[in-house]
């Protein structure tokens, strides 16, 4: 057996020690302020995504900008704030959203009315007709899976406070990767 002279020996555990410093230093405010680990469960957004999927929240987009329609977010569930939920939004601040016959149509702060596009929804349903106005930072979420969801339908507006950020990067599965999974393609 080769023993390591005493000086390398030092060296190394000084140069390990550095090397863990920096990673904590650079990781902890990351975790802490710009991005979080998430990971899907239940049915609520299939097809867009399925249970078990692995996603990176953006954190900080919603610390210096406003959400948008659409926007995939997650958020501390308003009647038990201990749970998270992801969603995506269809109504913005001093809107009306228009639910009839399982279409959905929004009339926006400057009172034009414009149907919704969701060519993501695959199963329509759950819930009946409905007219609902958002106030100031209150927002209308929906899941993607209608019949499978608990959202705005259900148990009412959510408050911007309760949001943590919208869906960054979907990790896992590897097949499914990509950045701002459910984000809609502009036409």
């Amino acid at each position: 057996m080769v023993s390591m002279p005493q000086e390398k020996r030092e060296n190394f555990f000084t140069e390990l020690l550095k090397f863990a410093l920096i990673a904590i230093i650079i990781v902890i405010p990351i975790r802490l302020f710009v991005a979080k680990p998430f990971i899907v469960s239940g049915a609520s957004m299939e097809p867009t995504f399925d249970n078990g999927q692995y996603l990176i929240v953006d954190e900080l987009s919603y610390r210096i900008g406003d959400p948008s329609r659409d926007d995939v977010v997650i958020f501390r569930y308003p009647r038990d704030p201990s749970q998270y939920f992801i969603k995506r939004i269809i109504g913005l601040p001093r809107e009306t959203v228009h639910i009839k016959n399982g279409k959905v149509s929004v009339t926006t702060k400057d009172g034009a009315t414009v149907a919704l596009d969701e060519s993501y929804v695959v199963h329509e349903g759950n819930g009946g007709d409905t007219d609902v106005s958002l106030g100031n930072d209150q927002y209308f979420v929906m899941g993607d899976n209608r019949p499978e969801s608990s959202d705005s339908r259900i148990w009412g507006v959510l408050p911007r406070a309760n949001m943590v950020g919208r869906a960054f990067l979907r990790l896992l599965p590897l097949q499914s990767a990509a950045i701002y999974p459910g984000s809609p393609v502009k036409k």
